[in-house]
Formats: C-alpha cells, structure tokens, sequence
C-alpha cells in the first residue's frame, strides 16, 4: 500500500461505481492479519459482497462438485473450498459481466493447487490479471513532482 497509494484510492473510486467490487470471504482473508490490508479491508466494508444468496449458494454447490471431480493431491480441494477462491468463482457466476482478477494461470497439469483459471474455463467465466484489469479501465498513475 506504500508503494503505490493511487492504487488503494483507484480501487475505493470503482467500487463506488461498482466497476471493482470483491467478496466477504476475502474480506474476512484479509480481516484475519494485523497490517494495513486489514485496516483498509475495515475501512471499506461497502467493497466486498455479501455471498449469502441463494444463487451464489446454488453456485458455489457447483463449483464444490466440479473441483471434487478434479485429479488432485490430497488436500487440495479442502484447501480450495476453504479459502475464498471458490466463493470468488461462485458470486461471478452470479453476476451478469463479471470478470475475476488473479494472478493465478491457467495450468491443466497442475495437482497440487485447484487454480481459479482452471475452474473458471470450465464454468465459461471470463478471468484477466490486475494488469489487463488496469489497462481496461484505462487507470493512470501518475507521479507527482
């Protein structure tokens, strides 16, 4: 958050026009340290939604069933049902256009980690990392003198 502020600031002005928007798990990821992720995850409550509907619930039961059917290392799919990217993946499916952002890549031969990209191929949902994300929205950071 020191190294680039305008970053933060440039997340809390397309949440307001719901451009950029997370979800509560992530909020609660972030609740859990003790350092300015958390602090900025308090102050911007407003950012992350709710994914106590039913249809990200219906959703989520998907995803749950699709990464049970996956080849993977023991441990995996506790451990991707237990953090937020599965409800990331989830609430998207709800939304009408909405794009996940991670800086995770697609990796069909991976078994160790069930990886948002691998998932989202198979749900049709559209995934770009934060720079393709910047880059669309046209953001500009901009030295000061």
């Amino acid at each position: 958050m020191k190294v680039c502020p305008g970053f933060w600031s440039w997340l809390e002005n397309n949440n307001q026009t719901e451009k950029v928007l997370s979800i509560d798990y992530i909020r609660d990821e972030l609740s859990k340290g003790n350092d300015e992720f958390t602090d900025w995850a308090e102050d911007n409550k407003g950012f992350f939604l709710s994914c106590d509907d039913i249809d990200t619930q219906t959703r989520y039961a998907e995803v749950a069933a699709y990464a049970s059917t996956l080849n993977m290392n023991a441990g995996a799919l506790d451990e991707f049902l237990g953090i937020a990217d599965s409800w990331l993946i989830a609430k998207a499916l709800t939304l009408e256009d909405a794009v996940i952002v991670t800086h995770e890549k697609k990796d069909p031969n991976i078994k160790r980690k069930i990886l948002i990209p691998n998932v989202c191929e198979h749900f049709g949902q559209k995934y770009i990392n934060t720079f393709e994300l910047l880059e669309s929205c046209e953001a500009k950071f901009i030295l000061a003198a």
